[in-house]
């Protein structure tokens, strides 16, 4: 999980300012929503109130009969009768427009996110894990949702009937509805007690759901490894730990949790007991002793009531207070997110910005860069470079020597820290970053294809090419035999990151999406490691006859793939320790030379 900015004191209305943008276009529903649950919790406080009117006339009518006591029983019943109607009706549409809202405005959210991450830097994205990122668009989220529901609802019905009960009770009896202005901020305040301690412990929670998750994820994407070592037990047991040790932090919460439900329920009999007992007294005083004290069964009996529906009502608040406590670290994880800073993307709004490349040439002048700005060591060091149009440059050198890094600059994906880098002549501050990717072609070292079809996959590059244009991009690649071998050729389905194809074709396949694209820049990085030489020779001619006006920049770790560049350089510790041909470099550069050497030895043209 991420240090974010957010360490610093955020004020609560600013989360809720910002998450409730999301509502948008639920804010009726969610309007409706508390206005039927204000009138039905008006209903169900007015209908012991009348219950109480209809037990004083049944009494009444019991000592003395009569037609005008009887006629007024039966109003008081149609009343009732009236009022659960309406109530009813209040509460099935609350709950109707209250799950349109809370969902909706869930649906937003979450879309929200998934769009603000499309926007991301490379630096934002390293900024948080994957793991971390899965959890904020699914557990936090049904988390903010649940609080969502529950303040539209629930909140508003318990505070509406915790006033109006209290209100309504001192109307019916007020010679005992003091009762309760002792009780209910007692049970209060426990109640609230419990929520505090509970929250630090939810709070912390979060970061092992992240763990928890990431765990799930490396070994889904990782099956094939786990079988081939056979790690499968280890696997099981780093799993369960894991889920140990949320059950068991999240089991501590729940204990404390779980002492509200026994504790309203000694507050509710006490408070019962009281009432009932003075309750009792006054209407035996009442009737028997002949004093005024307005105390009748029916009051008594609502009492009862609102003080069942006040103590209900603790509970729930105390309930939504605790959800929303839990809520308060999703809702700040969201917040993170929705509020992170893309330096270029903001740099690259307002003001006139260059959205063509005149040419692919390419200048690297004095430049330094590193991943955190807090860090003393850097990735790229005094990386001086010139690459003309056309021109075909190839990188090589050990693992971990920033070969990758060097070309990230390129499309953006990272900012050089010190120095200048020019694209076409101009600096790629300059130019529209999303005009300069499209114009920008690149096969990462991770080959990723999505589901759908291989024509679906390679209309990524141009989603308006045709099909001749895809199948020259592919003949180029090498890639139209194996795809026509296919029983539905280029309408052939693509499982969830190419699992269905081997490392090559896949390889292939991003070559050939990134031709189809016609870039002014086309960056190979190291995507020819699971084709033989013999396919790597054809791809790199074909490059060369079909994309001749192309800067081609080719990273690999084999020295076929780049002696025949116009330009080779030799990467070490992030710096360039060598720079020019095949010939110069075997004859002048110790790393090239070594290479050289080992790869013809141990038959490196073989793989």
């Amino acid at each position: 999980m991420t240090n974010s900015k957010s360490e610093k004191k955020v004020p609560f209305m600013l989360y809720v300012k910002t998450l409730l943008k999301s509502v948008r276009q639920y804010k009726k529903e969610t309007f409706l929503t508390m206005l039927f649950v204000g009138l039905e919790t008006i209903l169900e406080c007015v209908i012991p109130f009348i219950m109480m009117l209809l037990i004083n006339d049944i009494e009444a009518y019991s000592q003395a009969t009569g037609m005008e006591t009887l006629y007024k029983i039966l109003t008081w019943a149609a009343v009732l009768l009236v009022l659960a109607g309406f109530s009813l009706t209040c509460g099935i549409l609350s709950g109707r427009f209250c799950a349109f809202a809370s969902v909706g405005f869930s649906r937003n959210l979450r879309q929200d996110i998934y769009y603000k991450i499309q926007t991301f830097s490379f630096t934002n994205i390293d900024k948080f894990s994957v793991s971390s990122l899965v959890t904020r668009q699914t557990t936090d989220i049904m988390n903010i949702q649940l609080a969502y529901f529950l303040v539209i609802r629930i909140a508003v019905r318990s505070v509406l009937m915790l006033i109006f009960s209290i209100v309504m009770a001192f109307i019916a009896a007020p010679s005992i509805a003091w009762i309760y202005l002792i009780l209910v901020p007692v049970l209060f305040g426990v109640l609230l007690i419990i929520v505090l301690i509970c929250y630090p412990i939810y709070s912390a929670g979060f970061k092992k759901y992240d763990k928890l998750n990431e765990s799930i994820q490396e070994n889904v994407k990782g099956m094939r490894t786990v079988k081939t070592y056979v790690r499968e037990d280890y696997e099981k047991e780093k799993f369960h730990n894991q889920a140990y040790s949320l059950q068991k932090f999240f089991k501590k919460a729940d204990r404390l949790a779980a002492l509200s439900s026994p504790i309203l329920q000694f507050f509710m009999w006490t408070s019962m007991l009281c009432i009932i007992s003075i309750g009792s007294f006054l209407i035996i005083q009442n009737n028997f002793d002949g004093v005024e004290n307005g105390m009748t069964v029916g009051a008594l009996t609502s009492l009862i009531t609102y003080g069942a529906q006040c103590l209900s009502s603790i509970m729930m608040v105390t309930m939504i207070l605790t959800m929303i406590i839990m809520s308060l670290e999703s809702i700040h994880r969201v917040y993170e997110v929705l509020t992170e800073e893309n330096k270029l993307l903001e740099e690259n709004v307002g003001g006139a910005k260059l959205t063509n490349l005149d040419d692919g040439s390419i200048e690297y002048k004095d430049v330094y860069f590193r991943y955190d700005n807090t860090s003393e060591k850097y990735a790229l060091e005094d990386i001086n470079l010139k690459v003309k149009s056309g021109q075909t440059l190839g990188i090589i050198g050990a693992t971990g020597s920033s070969k990758s890094t060097l070309v990230n600059l390129l499309p953006r994906f990272f900012e050089v820290t010190k120095g200048s880098l020019t694209i076409g002549g101009h600096d790629i501050k300059e130019y529209d970053i999303r005009s300069l990717r499209e114009q920008i072609g690149m096969v990462l070292q991770k080959n990723i294809l999505f589901s759908g079809t291989i024509k679906d996959n390679l209309l990524w590059g141009n989603k308006d090419a045709s099909d001749e244009q895809i199948v020259k991009a592919c003949k180029i690649a090498q890639a139209d035999e194996f795809i026509r071998n296919f029983k539905d050729g280029y309408n052939s389905r693509v499982e969830q990151g190419g699992t269905n194809l081997s490392g090559g074709q896949k390889q292939r396949l991003c070559i050939a999406r990134a031709i189809i694209k016609n870039p002014k820049i086309l960056i190979l990085d190291d995507s020819t490691s699971a084709v033989d030489t013999k396919t790597d020779a054809f791809i790199r001619d074909g490059l060369k006859r079909v994309c001749p006006n192309t800067t081609k920049i080719i990273i690999a770790q084999r020295i076929s793939s780049v002696q025949d560049c116009d330009q080779i350089i030799v990467m070490k510790d992030g710096k360039i320790d060598g720079i020019g041909n095949h010939d110069y470099l075997v004859k002048n550069n110790d790393i090239y030379k070594d290479i050289y050497n080992i790869q013809n030895k141990i038959g490196g043209n073989q793989e």
